[in-house]
């Protein structure tokens, strides 16, 4: 008996600390074109977690390891809205291909923190319509902060309403207080620096405005952790001091990121803000700035160096070398990974068989909407061009291997080159070795003959740099093509390879910022 009972006992623990969600559910109109991702909203890493496919009938269905409870980005059809997550739910979503996800329907164990959730931002949609916050902001300073306090008090005594009704979890009505306080912040400080640039630049607030601006930060360790909006307020804050020392610091120097004068900058003007705060930020503006499909290598290297020695949190740090990853790829010279490959046949293929011959690899998926309009046409061109000297290998990443079979069948049919699959798409072995994700497709990558990666990720066929590369490994040369041809619109939609100019912080925000 006491044998059955620890089982039990073990078995109870293990399901309380699963870090899994399962996913499933309906979209009504939905297309088989579309994918359903959820991204962590609170960490630095903003790529997909999960990648679901939806089905002709519009379900869908898939499970993650969620990092943590909290709040998540689920992402289809270009847009994105909020969901709150916990590790071991079974979440089921329906919905209209039209509206979702601004709006969709939750049930199973997910159900009532996302209704709380939904509640409390639609009385915020309709709340906003009734404060006048422009006719606000003109106000001296005692009235402005008396109407802050009085939306901070409507809003608060909303989220306790909606906590009587719905029960939801204390974490998640923290996370919402601290959301508030985070848009707050950036109500307060956007009226401090608007009054400085209404031709009184030495305008200073009083004592009560900054007890006020304190009080709201009280919780300052856990909203730099869970709330990108706080981050951003944080550097908002500090970027006209940034401004300067970016200028002196930076004078006469060609070379230098905005990641390494960031980092410096917190390490010798920041000394009271704590090394989490330090750790956060400086990921934010490395992975806005400096990490994007065009870093040189030189600066890939930079940020590297900055990733091991200045962010302190193993959390941060390794998201951070996934993101890196995705973007730039591997180090030129290092060998190709071998990875599980099978071709139609059901026979396996080894990477390693083109030894002794460069190739190009393709990876694609029949989802993708610019393969068949914008790369097949160009990738045939290519092909043909290259192929007396070289070999080519078209990675297919569909859900399912007749998937496969289908999408080669048509859309490489009379290419020349090696199709194959890697079994479980977007979470194949061959997938996650060479950090391929749904943003990424189609991408190009160049391996020379003694199987070592010889270029970057390319994601553009009419990339200038990829035909450098294509020509160097071939000894052809290849006519001048358009450098625009082939250009996924997809690409620059996910933060992480949008480059940005981070130091004034005006970037877009990090979908975790997604209200």
């Amino acid at each position: 008996m006491k044998k059955y009972l620890l089982l039990f006992i073990i078995a109870v623990f293990a399901m309380s600390c699963s870090k899994k969600v399962e996913v499933k559910g309906k979209i009504t109109g939905g297309s088989p074109l579309e994918r359903i991702e959820f991204i962590e909203a609170s960490g630095v890493a903003t790529l997909p977690l999960i990648n679901i496919g939806i089905n002709k009938d519009g379900t869908f269905s898939g499970s993650f390891e969620a990092p943590k409870s909290g709040m998540y980005v689920m992402s289809y059809g270009g847009k994105q809205n909020l969901i709150y997550l916990k590790g071991g739910q079974k979440l089921e979503i329906t919905g209209n291909g039209i509206s979702f996800p601004s709006e969709f329907v939750v049930t199973g164990d997910a159900k009532n923190n996302n209704d709380f959730f939904t509640a409390t931002q639609k009385y915020l949609s309709t709340y906003a319509q009734t404060v006048n916050m422009n006719e606000l902001m003109t106000k001296d300073e005692k009235t402005f902060l008396k109407g802050i306090e009085k939306v901070q008090a409507d809003v608060n005594k909303n989220i306790e309403e909606n906590v009587k009704k719905f029960s939801p979890d204390n974490g998640l009505v923290e996370w919402k207080k601290n959301d508030l306080a985070s848009t707050l912040l950036t109500i307060l400080n956007q009226y401090e620096m608007s009054h400085k640039q209404m031709g009184n630049p030495s305008f200073k607030v009083t004592k009560a405005f900054t007890d006020y601006e304190n009080k709201l930060q009280e919780n300052k360790e856990v909203m730099v952790k869970e709330n990108p909006f706080y981050r951003q307020y944080l550097l908002t804050k500090m970027s006209p001091d940034f401004q300067k020392y970016a200028q002196a610091n930076s004078a006469g120097k060609t070379d230098v990121t905005t990641s390494e004068l960031f980092s410096d900058y917190l390490k010798k003007n920041q000394k009271d803000l704590s090394q989490t705060a330090k750790d956060y930020l400086l990921a934010f503006v490395m992975a806005q700035s400096d990490i994007h499909p065009g870093t040189p290598e030189k600066t890939i290297e930079k940020i590297k160096k900055i990733i091991d020695t200045d962010i302190k949190d193993a959390t941060i740090k390794e998201d951070l070398k996934k993101i890196q990853f995705a973007i730039n790829g591997f180090k030129i010279g290092e060998q190709a990974p071998e990875a599980s490959l099978i071709k139609a046949d059901g026979k396996s293929y080894s990477l390693s068989s083109n030894k002794g011959k460069p190739y190009m690899m393709m990876f694609y998926a029949s989802w993708n909407p610019y393969i068949g309009e914008a790369s097949i046409p160009v990738l045939k061109e290519v092909v043909n061009f290259y192929k007396s000297k070289m070999n080519f290998v078209f990675v297919n990443v569909d859900d399912t291997k007749d998937q496969f079979v289908k999408t080669s069948n048509s859309l490489m049919k009379g290419i020349t080159g090696i199709n194959v699959y890697g079994e479980g798409g977007l979470n194949s072995d061959i997938a996650k070795k060479y950090g391929v994700y749904g943003f990424k497709l189609p991408c190009f990558i160049v391996v020379d003959k003694d199987g070592k990666i010889a270029s970057k990720p390319f994601f553009n066929l009419g990339d200038p740099e990829l035909v450098t590369a294509l020509d160097k490994q071939t000894g052809l040369s290849a006519p001048k093509v358009n450098p625009n041809a082939q250009l996924q619109p997809g690409l620059g939609m996910d933060p992480s390879a949008a480059p940005q100019q981070v130091p004034q912080q005006q970037a877009n925000p990090q979908p975790a910022q997604t209200k």
